[in-house]
């Protein structure tokens, strides 16, 4: 009995430290410019870029192997960001992948959803809760608007719906954003004389 339990954390210890050589001996190191055009873009996760989700975009372009205009979700601000980031020049918009659109976010029509459960499977982030025969709906919050729950309703039962600006998620625009150049400038005058 002694033994046993003498034996047993002689093992762990072993095996802890084999583990932890392990991790230091073979060590994956990220890249971190990946790392970096990583948090740049939109985490979608749409596919609309060719890519199952944004971190293979990621790698593609840091390898070269994708062009930095290839995300509609993300439109020109990512774009831009990303051309900062590689010293590249900004290009539009690849109409190959689709178009710039406002924020938008899924809504279920629930008189309608016959609890098929297919966007369920489709939503790449988990944002449609319900279960088999049930009602289904959207958790506002976590919906990227990436439509991918679209296609697969039998129903037509999902809208695409333009997220309103209000006080909950309204953003100061950067400076020099093309937004600011239509809003109203004031300037102090020299009086007249």
């Amino acid at each position: 009995m002694t033994e046993a339990i003498l034996v047993l954390p002689l093992i762990a210890v072993f095996f802890g430290l084999l583990l932890g050589f392990a991790a230091v001996r073979f060590k994956v190191e990220g890249d971190p410019v990946v790392d970096q055009i990583d948090a740049i873009l939109p985490q979608t996760q749409c596919g609309q870029c060719t890519y199952p989700g944004c971190r293979p975009y990621a790698e593609a372009i840091a390898n070269d192997e994708a062009d930095i205009n290839q995300c509609p979700p993300g439109g020109e601000t990512v774009i831009l960001a990303l051309a900062d980031l590689l010293g590249k020049d900004p290009k539009p918009l690849s109409e190959e992948h689709g178009i710039e659109k406002p924020k938008m976010v899924a809504v279920i029509i629930e008189d309608i959803c016959i609890g098929c459960t297919l966007c369920i499977q489709a939503c790449p982030v988990d944002a449609i809760l319900g279960a088999g025969k049930q009602m289904h709906t959207v958790i506002e919050k976590e919906c990227t608007g990436c439509e991918l729950c679209l296609p697969p309703c039998p129903v037509d039962c999902i809208e695409m719906v333009e997220i309103k600006t209000d006080l909950s998620n309204w953003k100061w625009p950067y400076p020099g954003d093309a937004r600011k150049a239509s809003a109203p400038t004031y300037s102090l005058m020299e009086p007249s004389t």
